[in-house]
């Protein structure tokens, strides 16, 4: 397999995963939910004659719920923006600190980020990025 058919496989590879990462964040939600819950209907939280939680417990999980929103959502249109980048073969050091940070969401994500690294640092796949940044330099030299 070239250089060239493994950066498109990483580019599909990164869209696959960043609308995995973007369908991820949605569970951030469930957080929220509960949390505005324990705020607005505390009694629906507590058995017969019970105490009710405090409101400040449910502010904290709606603020855990929407870093989690935020934070997976970010991180799914940056895998998709970096896919995007290696189609393109350009910005070789974003990608790079993606596949990094995507190194993080485990299995896929440090798969793909392991894969994503390696690749990026062949010699073969450095010398496609700078023949595509400057084509006019590439052909003088030949």
């Amino acid at each position: 397999m070239d250089n060239s058919e493994q950066l498109r496989l990483l580019s599909i590879f990164h869209y696959v995963l960043g609308a995995l990462e973007i369908c991820f964040c949605f569970m951030g939600l469930l957080y929220v939910f509960m949390g505005l819950s324990l705020v607005f209907s505390p009694k629906s939280w507590t058995s017969k004659g019970g105490e009710m939680p405090p409101p400040f417990m449910g502010w904290i999980f709606a603020g855990i719920g929407g870093f989690w929103v935020l934070a997976a959502l970010i991180f799914g249109i940056l895998t998709i923006v970096s896919g995007r980048y290696i189609s393109q073969k350009r910005n070789k050091t974003f990608s790079t600190v993606i596949a990094g940070i995507n190194c993080l969401f485990m299995p896929l994500g440090t798969i793909l980020g392991i894969f994503t690294i390696v690749t990026l640092s062949k010699k073969e796949v450095i010398d496609l990025y700078n023949e595509k940044q400057n084509p006019e330099e590439v052909s003088e030299l030949a």
